[in-house]
């Protein structure tokens, strides 16, 4: 409980940090400078008042100098990260799949929030997700079934951590693939894009930490509850169906979130 605890403060950490990163990374901006600071009147941002959770009720969820109002996504980043690395340390402890999967959720919640302001998934988290869901499947594999038949039936038998990390491959590029061919064909037949390909690096890296049936599964959830709800959006808000775009990465990333619960890591 104690290592739980000691997460969920470092979690909060990571999301102020994720606060940042959701911000900047969209407008090509630095993380690193300049120092935080209130976007209205640019005023530089104590560290008294850049405590997670706490210096947004102290203040009122206002600037302490120009009192413009502070998004309330910063403190649902920061919590939401926060209980996401409770939980996986509480439940697995403090092992390596823990930290695995605090990486991969935190980086979702970042770009459920990038896609559903800016319409935008950083590279950073996507292909720089990806990359580290590579590396990381040397040391903790996917909990997937269906990558070590097709390397079975193409008659592959490598060593088990080479496996470990071509199974993470597959898992990355069958699921991208498909994404992608499906918003070429999309465009070919209704000439205009329907797809970006922030969404099939962002389905890429679902697949380097959670194997290729998660990031099918990730994509059929996504794809069908985007079109519900989006659906429903445009008509209650009479919005253009043929010019509004959908953050379907949001859809995706709470997918993704959702299916990260439904293996126990490692």
């Amino acid at each position: 409980m104690i290592e739980a605890s000691i997460a969920l403060l470092f979690g909060l950490l990571i999301g102020s940090f994720l606060n940042v990163c959701i911000y900047r990374w969209p407008l090509d901006l630095s993380v690193v400078k300049p120092r935080s600071h209130c976007i209205a009147c640019q005023k530089a941002i104590a560290w008294y008042d850049n405590i997670p959770l706490v210096s947004f009720a102290v203040l009122g969820g206002q600037c302490r100098y120009c009192h413009a109002r502070i998004s309330f996504r910063y403190p649902v980043v920061e919590l939401t990260t926060g209980l996401l690395f409770f939980y996986w340390v509480f439940t697995a402890g403090l092992t390596l799949p823990a930290v695995k999967m605090c990486i991969f959720t935190g980086m979702l919640v970042a770009l459920v929030f990038c896609d559903l302001e800016e319409r935008i998934l950083p590279d950073e988290f996507t292909l720089g997700g990806t990359l580290v869901g590579l590396v990381l499947a040397a040391f903790v594999p996917v909990q997937d079934e269906t990558a070590p038949v097709l390397l079975w039936l193409i008659g592959v038998n490598p060593p088990e951590r080479v496996r470990w990390v071509l199974e993470a491959v597959i898992g990355a590029g069958l699921p991208a693939f498909f994404l992608w061919g499906g918003g070429w064909l999309y465009e070919k037949v209704r000439h205009r894009e329907g797809l970006g390909l922030g969404d099939v690096k962002l389905i890429a890296m679902v697949g380097a930490f959670l194997g290729m049936r998660n990031a099918l599964a990730a994509l059929i959830v996504g794809s069908v509850s985007g079109s519900i709800l989006g659906y429903a959006y445009i008509k209650f808000t009479h919005k253009d169906a043929s010019t509004y775009e959908l953050p379907f990465g949001t859809f995706l990333g709470l997918a993704a979130l959702i299916l990260a619960f439904t293996g126990t890591p490692q």
